[in-house]
């Protein structure tokens, strides 16, 4: 069956949904079909020439090459929504820690435990340092709508605060799953000024870098508070600590810790745990998983990061898939192929995404390795497989 290399510790749970299907799985695995992975760093690898997909078993891919898999034809997969509820949990005491400084009132409360039955005088004393405003009523901005953000979302409504939602590529199963009195933003403008508090929630790539800036910063409210669930570069910190110097960030709730940041007045910093439950490390391995199962096994692709997704029951008795650029005429110049031996196509799919295509082609009757070795020898074409 499939060989799987598996990196970092991931959930027994996912392991053995590859096992019971009679794959090879483990870290000492060589030369794998597939790579299931959490946090290692893979940009400067060299991958071998088997390997056809890398499922990250979680929401963030920036850990991945993810162009330079789609040049070579491997398909990078991630786990959308597996982590939600636990960064929704986590979200849920970040605004709290956001309004109030209870990490500070803790501390406090430990550096008076020698002052014995003065404790009670020193507490009402003491307390008012330590206040900040409820979330009743206070608006909330969300940006991104994703599994998460339409989470968190909805937990902010259910706290009766007025919430406004910005998400310029929000699909329609995300929007399925946001509350009716989600406000729609018209713009990110929008969202900035009327936010009491804003949640970042969108995945880092090159137009989410450094989106929260001095730019952006100057747009919203004075002491605003802002929580950052997303990724670390989507924020400017030199930007962001001016900010928070300055008064116009009240508090900053990231959990991406660094030099900067760790230590700096009105900044909280949690160390990574937003998809850190037993229950979610489960899910995120358990889709991971089951996403390299179905490709390997059918060609099928779910939740890819760099290529088309693409999903086709079977029929027929054999399954041609090819990765190939997203020019005219590829289709037609397949199935030429195809044609010339005489061969019925059961059913097909092809879909794009940006510059890359996938299509999946099954045929009546097996396809020979010469057919395969004419298409694969196409310039546009990436890779060729024969299911």
């Amino acid at each position: 069956m499939f060989k799987i290399k598996t990196m970092n510790s991931i959930s027994p749970m996912g392991v053995e949904v590859l096992q019971k299907h009679g794959c090879t799985v483990g870290a000492d695995v060589e030369n794998p079909q597939a790579l299931l992975i959490r946090s290692a760093d893979l940009h400067g690898s060299s991958f071998n020439s088997e390997l056809l997909c890398i499922a990250r078993a979680g929401a963030g891919y920036n850990n991945i090459p993810v162009e330079d898999c789609a040049e070579q034809g491997i398909v990078v997969f991630n786990s959308p929504g597996a982590n939600a509820e636990a960064v929704k949990e986590l979200e849920m005491c970040t605004l709290i820690m956001a309004s109030r400084d209870v990490l500070g009132s803790i501390a406090w409360v430990k550096s008076i435990a020698d002052q014995g039955e003065k404790i009670p005088t020193l507490v009402e004393k003491g307390k008012n340092a330590f206040g900040g405003p409820e979330l009743l009523g206070k608006t909330m901005g969300v940006i991104g709508l994703g599994a998460t953000g339409a989470l968190v979302a909805n937990l902010a409504v259910s706290l009766d605060m007025t919430v406004y939602g910005y998400d310029p590529f929000m699909s329609v199963d995300a929007a399925w799953n946001l509350s009716r009195d989600v406000i729609r933003a018209e713009s990110l403008d929008d969202l900035l000024a009327k936010s009491d508090y804003i949640s970042l929630n969108v995945p880092y790539t090159d137009e989410t870098h450094h989106m929260i800036c001095a730019e952006t910063l100057a747009k919203m409210k004075d002491g605003v508070r802002i929580i950052n669930e997303s990724r670390a570069e989507v924020v400017c910190d030199e930007d962001m600590l001016d900010a928070v110097d300055s008064g116009k960030v009240a508090r900053y709730v990231t959990d991406f810790p660094n030099e900067t940041l760790i230590g700096h007045e009105n900044v909280i910093v949690t160390p990574h745990l937003g998809a850190c439950t037993p229950e979610s490390e489960d899910r995120c391995a358990v889709m991971g998983a089951n996403q390299i199962y179905d490709y390997l096994l059918n060609g099928n692709i779910r939740n890819s990061v760099n290529l088309p997704n693409v999903s086709l029951s079977r029929m027929g008795v054999c399954r041609l898939c090819v990765i190939h650029r997203n020019v005219p005429r590829m289709i037609t110049r397949i199935l030429d192929y195809i044609s010339d031996k005489n061969i019925n196509v059961e059913h097909m799919i092809n879909k794009p995404r940006g510059g890359y295509a996938y299509t999946i082609v099954d045929l009546a009757q097996p396809i020979g390795e010469d057919t395969a070795k004419q298409i694969l020898a196409m310039p546009e074409v990436l890779r060729v497989r024969v299911i």
